[in-house]
């Protein structure tokens, strides 16, 4: 099963920017996310069309499974 983490932010126009990290380490605590989503912050790493990230939204972990039902060459 695929993972991802999502790090949702908001930027100065107050839309949502999410960051996504895959295959993420199984271990993640909310310690973790915290500190990499504070520093992202501090240093203003990222620039959006809507301006600078100005505060954390959420984090969360989404996996995906799939399964073929037909494969045609």
């Amino acid at each position: 099963m695929e993972s991802t983490l999502q790090l949702v932010f908001r930027n100065e126009d107050g839309r949502l920017f999410t960051l996504s990290v895959p295959e993420p380490k199984e271990d993640l605590t909310e310690a973790d996310v915290t500190g990499v989503m504070d520093l992202i912050l501090a240093k203003n790493i990222f620039q959006t069309t809507g301006g600078a990230l100005v505060s954390k939204v959420r984090a969360r972990i989404v996996s995906r499974d799939s399964m073929d039902v037909a494969a045609f060459e």
